[in-house]
C-alpha cells in the first residue's frame, strides 16, 4: 500500500501542499480529482520523489520509499514524453529493456500491451504520426510495459473518445485485479465516478475528502428520494416534511426532514394507486465535489 502522511510543500510564502495525506491500496483504483492548481501533480511529483517535499512521509508497504522501490513504480505525465521519431513498438521495447528485460520478452511484453490498448495496427508508425489520442495511448503502454506494482497517471484519460476511454480503462482494471495500486488524476468526474473504488478530492492543497466511493456517497447522501407511480402525486406538495425539487405527473423528485417521513410518503403512495418505483437518490461525484471544495 502507498501511503501519504502529511505531505506539506511550499514555494516562498506560498504553500501548495498542506498536510496532504491518503492512501492508496492495492488492487484499487484510487481517483484523485481537484480543479487546476489544486496539488494533484505536486503530490505525484513527490510521491516519484523528482520533487522535494518541505514536510512528510510517503510509504510503500510501512517502509519510507526508495530509489529501488520507485523503479516498481509507473508513471504518466500529462505532457506527453515520447520519442516523436521512434516507433511505437520500438519505443515501448526500449523502455521495458531498461527495467532489465531481454529483448525477447521486452518485444513480446509490448506488443501484448499495445494490441490491448488498440494499438495493434501503428506498432510499426513513428509516434509523432499517431493521433493525439493514440499517442495517449501510447504513453500509457509506456508507463505499463514493466508491469508496475504502483501506476501513477496524470490525465490519463485526456484526449480520448469514450471508446477509447472503455479500452483504457478495461487495461487499468486488468492491472487493478492484479494487485497494482492504480491512482490517476482527472478533470472528468462521470469516468472517476465509474471506474474508482476509492476517491480523493482536493482543492487550494488540501484534502477535503477521502475514502471509499461508497463511503463518501453515504457521508454525502441527502435524504431525496425518487418516487414514479402510476397515478399523479401532486399531494406530495402539501405533505409535512417535503420539499418537492421536480414534479411531472406521477413522477416526483422530493427531499425529506427525516427517514420516517420517507416511510410515510411511500405508504400513502401505496394506498393512492400503483407504484413503479421508490428509491433513494445517491450523491454524484460532481454533487460531492462541489459541496465539499466550497
Amino acid at each position: 500500500m502507498l501511503e501519504l502522511r502529511g505531505i506539506t510543500k511550499s514555494y516562498g510564502a506560498h504553500r501548495v501542499l498542506d498536510d496532504v495525506s491518503f492512501d492508496v491500496r492495492p488492487g484499487r483504483l484510487t481517483g484523485f480529482v481537484g480543479g487546476n492548481g489544486a496539488g494533484k501533480t505536486t503530490t505525484m511529483r513527490i510521491v516519484l520523489g523528482v520533487l522535494g517535499k518541505d514536510a512528510g512521509t510517503v510509504m510503500l508497504d510501512g517502509a519510507d520509499v526508495s530509489a529501488s522501490d520507485r523503479r516498481r513504480f509507473g508513471y504518466m505525465p500529462e505532457e506527453r514524453g515520447l520519442y516523436p521519431k521512434m516507433k511505437v513498438l520500438e519505443h515501448i521495447v526500449y523502455l521495458a529493456r531498461l527495467h532489465g528485460y531481454s529483448k525477447a520478452d521486452a518485444t513480446t511484453r509490448a506488443t501484448d500491451l499495445l494490441e490491448r490498448l488498440g494499438l495493434g495496427e501503428r506498432l510499426g508508425d513513428n509516434v509523432e504520426t499517431l493521433s493525439l489520442g493514440n499517442q495517449q495511448r501510447a504513453q500509457i503502454a509506456a508507463a505499463l510495459v514493466h508491469e508496475p506494482e504502483v501506476l501513477i497517471l496524470d490525465e490519463p484519460f485526456s484526449g480520448l473518445d469514450p471508446l477509447a476511454v472503455d479500452v483504457v480503462a478495461g487495461v487499468l482494471q486488468q492491472f487493478s485485479d492484479a494487485g497494482a495500486a492504480i491512482v490517476f488524476s482527472s478533470h472528468q468526474l462521470d469516468v472517476v465516478e465509474r471506474l474508482c473504488d476509492d476517491l480523493v478530492i482536493i482543492a487550494n492543497g488540501a484534502i477535503r475528502a477521502a475514502g471509499s466511493r461508497d463511503a463518501l456517497r453515504a457521508q454525502h447522501a441527502l435524504r431525496r428520494y425518487e418516487l414514479v407511480s402510476a397515478g399523479d402525486v401532486g399531494w406530495l406538495r402539501d405533505e409535512p416534511g417535503v420539499t418537492v425539487v421536480d414534479f411531472d405527473g406521477g413522477y416526483a423528485l422530493f427531499d425529506v426532514d427525516a427517514d420516517a417521513t420517507a416511510q410515510r410518503v411511500l405508504q400513502r403512495a401505496v394506498a393512492a394507486g400503483d407504484v413503479a418505483s421508490f428509491a433513494p437518490q445517491h450523491p454524484s461525484l460532481a454533487q460531492i465535489y462541489k459541496e465539499v471544495i466550497q
